[in-house]
């Protein structure tokens, strides 16, 4: 039986502009950074909990997530480890790209096998992550995809 699918990564092409997805640096206070660091670090942490160690009331602190989550600023996902499903093999590559990256970076994330995927700037106009069940399988992918 094939191991489970890992859960794509969000991070994958998105259509939203940049703009929305990060937020002006002077517009997070320290409450929302404590915030974050709490939910990175347990996504599932009780708002209540969260509240007691921020010093805001549990409504506080659901409209600040909500406000943060609307802004595009963070998600709240589950992260699994490819490896742990089965997936013997996990790679980085950096591609350059002459034409269209991002008709080459949509192409990428719809493989399955494409975990991640991230236009870039620098020595490479794409990185993207894959996974495969071994080495074969990872050869495979990367010469017939």
């Amino acid at each position: 039986m094939p191991a489970a699918k890992p859960k794509k990564s969000s991070a994958k092409v998105t259509d939203r502009s940049p703009v929305e997805l990060v937020a002006l640096p002077g517009s997070l206070d320290s409450i929302d950074r404590k915030i974050i660091g709490l939910l990175q670090r347990d996504g599932r942490r009780p708002y209540g909990a969260i509240a007691d160690e921020v010093g805001l009331s549990e409504a506080g602190v659901r409209r600040r997530v909500q406000r943060l989550k609307d802004a595009g600023v963070m998600q709240i996902v589950a992260i699994t480890d490819p490896l742990q499903l089965g997936y013997g093999r996990e790679a980085l590559i950096g591609i350059r790209v002459h034409g269209d990256v991002r008709l080459v970076a949509d192409q990428i994330a719809a493989i399955d096998e494409a975990n991640y995927v991230v236009m870039t700037a620098g020595s490479f106009d794409i990185i993207a992550e894959v996974i495969a069940l071994d080495d074969n399988a990872l050869v495979h992918l990367l010469n017939d995809s």
